[in-house]
């Protein structure tokens, strides 16, 4: 496991990369813990930089998501 804080969109990219890699990790396993952890990295880049969707063509559909992630 070598993960690092996320500090960029390079980052933040390559962190998202990562989790569709480990995306069925098996429970229990050092690739669900890598996993977890780096949910909570992009979890938190993404509320301190409102990162919002890319692949949502939708304006709407993105100021929902925008909304929902805050709890709006």
């Amino acid at each position: 496991m070598n993960i690092k804080p996320i500090h960029n969109e390079t980052d933040y990219n390559a962190a998202l990369n990562r989790v569709d890699a480990l995306w069925d990790a098996t429970p229990g396993t050092p690739e669900s813990e890598e996993l977890e952890v780096l949910a909570v990295l992009i979890g938190n880049y993404e509320e301190d930089f409102g990162q919002m969707p890319m692949r949502e063509s939708d304006p709407i559909k993105a100021i929902t998501c925008f909304m929902e992630q805050r709890g709006l």
